[in-house]
C-alpha cells in the first residue's frame, strides 16, 4: 500500500498548529515583541517624536541616572510605603470582615454585594466621589473631623503629608470587596467538624479562629497577598484621576513616573528602565513572599 505524505497523523498535528497558531502569533506581537523592545530600549536614548531612526544606544547610563534621579527616588519610597501599608492592611480588614460575615450576620448576600460592589465601579467614578468626600473644607470627612473637634483637618488630596495616606485608604476601599468574597469562599469550605472537635477540646472563639481558620485559610491568604503585592505595584488610574502625582510628588509612584516619561516627555528609553526596574522589584519581591509563605502553607 502506497504511503502519503498527507497521514491522518500530520493532517491532526496540522489541524492543531492552525487552531493554536493565531494565538501564538497574538502572543508573540503583543507581549513578547513589546517585552523584547524595551528592555533594548532601556538601554538607549530614544525620544519618540524623532523616529525609530534617532534611537541611539546609550549602555546602562538609563539604569545609572535613575539612582541620582531624586523624583524616581521619592516615587520608589512612595512605591514601598504603598506595598507596605496596603497589603497588610487589606488583608487583615478583608479577613477580619469576612469571618463576621461568614459567622455571625444576616442578609450575608446583601452585604457581599454591597462590599463587591466599589470593586467593580468605574475607577473614574471612585475618585470622583471620593475627591468630594476629602474636599478639605466642604468634604464630609473633614467635617465630621471638625464636629469631633479637630480644630485643623488634614487637606486629604491637596496636602504633601496626607496625599499618600488618602489614596491608600480609597485603595484599600476599593478593593476590599474582592478580599471578602475570596475569604468566604475559603472559610465555607472548612469542615463543621474541625469547629466542633476544637470546642470539645476547651478552644474558645479566638481560639478556634487562630487555631482552625488562620492555618486552613493559608492557600487562600497566600493567594491574595501574592496578587495584591503585585497589583500595588502596578497602582496607576487612581492617583492619575485623583492627584496626578502631586501636591509636589508626593503621591507620586514608579508606574506614574513611567507615564509622565514616555507619554509626556517622549523620553522612552529611560522609560523603559523604569519599568524593567519595576519587573525586577515585583518578581524578587513576589519570589521571597511565595518562598515563605510557601513553607508557612505546607508547613
Amino acid at each position: 500500500m502506497k504511503k502519503t505524505f498527507w497521514n491522518r497523523k500530520r493532517r491532526e498535528n496540522a489541524a492543531g498548529w492552525l487552531f493554536i497558531g493565531p494565538e501564538v502569533f497574538g502572543m508573540l506581537l503583543l507581549s513578547v515583541f513589546p517585552l523584547g523592545f524595551s528592555l533594548a530600549l532601556s538601554f538607549a536614548d530614544w525620544n519618540l517624536v524623532g523616529g525609530v531612526s534617532s534611537i541611539r544606544f546609550v549602555g546602562w547610563d538609563n539604569f545609572i541616572g535613575l539612582w541620582e534621579d531624586d523624583r524616581f527616588l521619592k516615587a520608589l519610597r512612595n512605591n514601598v510605603l504603598f506595598t507596605a501599608a496596603t497589603v497588610p492592611g487589606v488583608i487583615v480588614i478583608a479577613l477580619a470582615m469576612a469571618a463576621v460575615i461568614h459567622a455571625r450576620l444576616y442578609f450575608q448576600s446583601y452585604f457581599k454585594i454591597a462590599f463587591f460592589v466599589p470593586y467593580i465601579c468605574s475607577t473614574v467614578a471612585i475618585a470622583a466621589v471620593w475627591s468630594a468626600l476629602f474636599h478639605p473644607s466642604k468634604g464630609p470627612v473633614n467635617q465630621i473631623l471638625i464636629q469631633l473637634g479637630v480644630t485643623d483637618p488634614p487637606k486629604w488630596l491637596v496636602d504633601t503629608s496626607y496625599a499618600l495616606v488618602a489614596v491608600m485608604i480609597i485603595y484599600v476601599w476599593q478593593l476590599i470587596g474582592y478580599k471578602i468574597i475570596i475569604f468566604i469562599a475559603g472559610l465555607s469550605n472548612i469542615p463543621n467538624e474541625l469547629y466542633e472537635a476544637a470546642s470539645i477540646d476547651g478552644a474558645g472563639t479566638m481560639g478556634q479562629f487562630w487555631h482552625v481558620t488562620l492555618p486552613l485559610l493559608g492557600p487562600t491568604t497566600f493567594f491574595l497577598t501574592i496578587t495584591s503585592i503585585i497589583s500595588s505595584f502596578k497602582v496607576f488610574d487612581i492617583i492619575k484621576f485623583l492627584t496626578n502625582g502631586g501636591p509636589n510628588d508626593a503621591s507620586t509612584v514608579i508606574v506614574y513616573q513611567i507615564y509622565e516619561e514616555g507619554f509626556q516627555r517622549f523620553n522612552m528609553g529611560y522609560a523603559s528602565a523604569m519599568s524593567w526596574v519595576l519587573f525586577l522589584m515585583i518578581v524578587l519581591v513576589t519570589s521571597v513572599t511565595w518562598i515563605v509563605q510557601n513553607r508557612k502553607v505546607h508547613d
